[in-house]
């Protein structure tokens, strides 16, 4: 951990960058046991601790919306090294300036924050007790998250229970890593002291939304047993050697079972609160012209949470910056698609980039229209997914144009397939029709067409999406592209979803199928993503369509199949990055090239390479297992405190 003077310095920074300095009156410097005796300062210290959190909200700061295959992109946005996930998805991580550190980061400051608002808060005059019980509990979930997000980054983490006084001699300052398990306990146990007195969602106050609530901590709660029962961390081989500085384990190398139970058991705990509180999946959409498209809006409104009032987004992460010139930081302006400002002037704005954009992998992850992966569809032509076809079924009624020739690949695939890819020659709305102004465009992308790029050859400086598709997953299609950021700031408050009901019920299909096997306790929570999905549920599907259908019969089997389903449901969330790691298959998924399609080509046959299948356009990848399952800690910062670096660093 930390030297004293580095944690000094970094908390004081803290304190400033949070705007908390605006309590001290002028001239005068106030004791913390002085800041804690108004309610305003003590919610103000609060409000700060929170600000910990907002990383995950960033492009820039939070590695896991990049660091996978999920998103493509070429030397413009890597040109800017703030993108640390690009940088660690390239292999280029490293122990001596580790990209997107947070051990040295403000995650312990923010620690520090909660034990010294747990231990005065008791002393603000102007509160009722069970106000003070209640912003006591949202620092206690705020702290379990904390350690949370350190552990999926580090494995074992030195635990802080109180706060180390100035005049601590600097050999108490060196405080060991503890085992991963003691760290989930924790974890647990200040959870389990929290939900005591948290409020469910819909009756905090307004202003509090973005604290943790009863259901959300649950959640949080059951993620920490989820990650201690998954191979990383439990029965891992990788780290028999991986042991504290005078011998002891860090990490169970021995497979527990009991494990997954205990996982499960508290899962079911938070579908509970759910249940009992109204949390639920978004499916509220009757206004569209058809059932698929209903569905659509359905699968692109589960990521919106406007005003926190989306009652499937469990925790949610405010932005930190405003729509600008400078918001650089904004994974909106890097989906938007960069129309030619002279020859498509209805549609051009100049903060969107397009440069981010799905990798073929994720197009092709997407299930087809009976819910099954497109090479175990047996009703789906998989060896002609590279040639052109046409539609003529009107269910894809300004979906895909009918009657049109279009790749194969982009025909008769699930709903949320449409709802988040924009595929060439199929429809993507941005903004609703204003009279004889139709805003459901057709997506032409080759070379010089309203999609395509306007380049004759391929970029390293200057914007240019290179896969051929556009993301339209957390984009509103009803707002227009050339007024986009002005019409989303006046939506008010958009945070980022850290934690949906959808996942939790993908948590609970995978925890009981690994302690049990297959049975309704894995097909009921499982079915219900996919029915608000529009697919069939998960037996009917392989049962009837599939080449395999055994497959739900097995445990392992299951396991692919849910692993799948987390992939498609949270797909471009930042949640890939850690399942893949829990799961001990990243080595497997992410050395592979990027491919896309030839974005210079100027018709069907040299935009698709002739139908011979996807072009590479970046092949500059890098996982080295077991190394790079786990964040380094600063080389310098492992020398200071003499914790133990991570294996393979």
């Amino acid at each position: 951990m930390k030297s004293f003077q580095s944690i000094l310095i970094s908390f004081l920074l803290l304190l400033g960058g949070c705007d908390y300095l605006d309590v001290v009156p002028e001239g005068d410097i106030e004791s913390t046991e002085t800041i804690f005796e108004k309610r305003e300062k003590a919610n103000k210290w609060l409000f700060s601790a929170y600000t910990t959190v907002l990383p995950l909200a960033s492009l820039f700061q939070n590695p896991a919306f990049l660091g996978t295959d999920e998103y493509v992109t070429g030397n413009y946005m890597r040109n800017n090294e703030r993108f640390v996930g690009l940088l660690i998805a390239d292999g280029l991580q490293m122990s001596q300036e580790p990209y997107a550190d947070i051990w040295e980061g403000i995650h312990y400051n923010g620690i520090r924050y909660c034990n010294t608002f747990i231990n005065h808060i008791s002393g603000t005059h102007n509160m009722s007790a069970d106000e003070k019980l209640q912003w006591t509990a949202e620092i206690k979930a705020l702290k379990a998250f904390l350690y949370f997000d350190l552990v999926r980054h580090y494995g074992s983490i030195v635990l802080v229970d109180e706060n180390i006084s100035m005049e601590t001699p600097v050999e108490e300052m060196r405080q060991p890593r503890v085992h991963v398990d003691t760290c989930i306990q924790e974890i647990v146990r200040l959870v389990d002291e929290a939900v005591v007195d948290l409020l469910p969602d819909a009756e905090k106050d307004p202003d509090r939304r973005g604290y943790f609530c009863k259901e959300s901590a649950l959640m949080l709660k059951a993620k920490a047993l989820l990650l201690a029962a998954s191979p990383i961390f439990n029965g891992n081989e990788y780290y028999m050697n991986f042991k504290g500085k005078n011998g002891e384990p860090l990490v169970s190398t021995t497979y527990d079972a009991e494990k997954w139970r205990i996982a499960a058991e508290a899962i079911d705990e938070a579908v509970d609160a759910c249940n009992t509180y109204g949390r639920f999946l978004y499916d509220g959409t009757n206004d569209q012209p058809t059932q698929l498209l209903n569905t659509m809006k359905n699968i692109e409104e589960s990521v919106h949470n406007l005003s926190f009032n989306n009652p499937e987004c469990l925790f949610a992460v405010k932005t930190a910056q405003t729509y600008s010139e400078n918001a650089d930081d904004f994974l909106s302006k890097f989906i938007l698609p960069a129309f030619n400002s002279a020859t498509y002037a209805d549609v051009h704005n100049s903060l969107s980039l397009g440069t981010l954009s799905p990798s073929i992998k994720m197009v092709e992850m997407y299930y087809t229209e009976n819910g099954l992966p497109i090479d175990q569809d047996r009703t789906w032509d998989h060896t002609g997914r590279y040639q052109l076809n046409q539609e003529s079924d009107p269910k894809y009624t300004d979906v895909i144009p009918l009657g049109e020739m279009v790749l194969g690949l982009h025909l008769r695939r699930e709903p949320r397939f449409y709802a988040n890819i924009a595929a060439d020659r199929c429809y993507w709305r941005i903004g609703k029709d204003e009279g004889t102004k139709k805003r459901n465009y057709v997506v032409y992308a080759h070379r010089g067409e309203q999609f395509g790029t306007g380049y004759s050859s391929i970029q390293r400086d200057n914007p240019q999406n290179i896969s051929g598709y556009f993301l339209k997953k957390f984009l509103y299609s009803s707002l227009p592209s050339k007024t986009y950021y002005t019409a989303l700031k006046s939506q008010g408050e958009d945070p980022v979803p850290v934690m949906r009901v959808a996942e939790l019920y993908l948590m609970q299909a995978e925890a009981w199928n690994e302690y049990e096997g297959p049975s309704d306790k894995v097909y009921i929570p499982l079915n219900k993503v996919r029915e608000r999905a529009g697919i069939p549920d998960v037996v009917t599907a392989w049962k009837s369509f599939s080449k395999s259908p055994e497959k739900v019969d097995t445990k392992e089997g299951m396991r692919e199949i849910i692993q799948r389903e987390y992939n498609i449901e949270l797909a471009f969330e930042g949640q890939r990055f850690w399942n893949l790691r829990r799961w001990k298959t990243a080595h497997l998924e992410l050395n592979d090239p990027q491919y896309g399609w030839n974005i210079l080509g100027e018709d069907a046959q040299s935009f698709y390479n002739n139908f011979n299948g996807p072009v590479v356009v970046w092949s500059k990848r890098g996982f080295v297992a077991p190394r790079d399952y786990l964040f380094p800690i600063r080389a310098q910062e492992v020398m200071v405190s003499s914790v133990v670096q991570n294996p393979g660093w």
